[in-house]
């Protein structure tokens, strides 16, 4: 069982209506991902640097809880940001995909109607 995910939990996120769930091991989690954190795969160009490492660092924000860790805190943090932005290069590399790439611009035009859609 993961971890801050008790049986109402998941049941709550199996049944509710606005947001859907996903699968992991025969368990249902809701599928909540930090708005900051963007896909990276399938673009055209392909994802760079920055963008890879803005990933790993809103990643570690969320899970950290802290946008600026302590001065005890900031190796630790800048080590994990290090691992996942590999992490995330090695993943992003490595997925194979039929479908055809997704423009930049195409997908932030998108996003921006659908944003005027949610706040009308």
């Amino acid at each position: 069982m993961q971890p801050g995910l008790g049986p109402d939990d998941r049941e709550r996120a199996a049944h509710s209506g606005h947001r859907r769930a996903i699968s992991v091991r025969g368990e249902r989690y809701p599928r909540y991902m930090c708005r900051s954190i963007r896909t990276l795969h399938n673009f055209e160009p392909p994802a760079t640097d920055d963008e890879v490492r803005a990933a790993a660092l809103q990643y570690v924000r969320k899970i950290s809880g802290s946008r600026d860790p302590s001065r005890v805190n900031q190796e630790a943090f800048d080590r994990a940001v290090a691992e996942i932005e590999l992490s995330t290069r090695v993943l992003v590399d490595s997925l194979v995909t039929a479908a055809a790439p997704k423009n930049r611009e195409e997908e932030a035009a998108k996003a921006r109607q659908r944003s005027a859609d949610r706040y009308r």
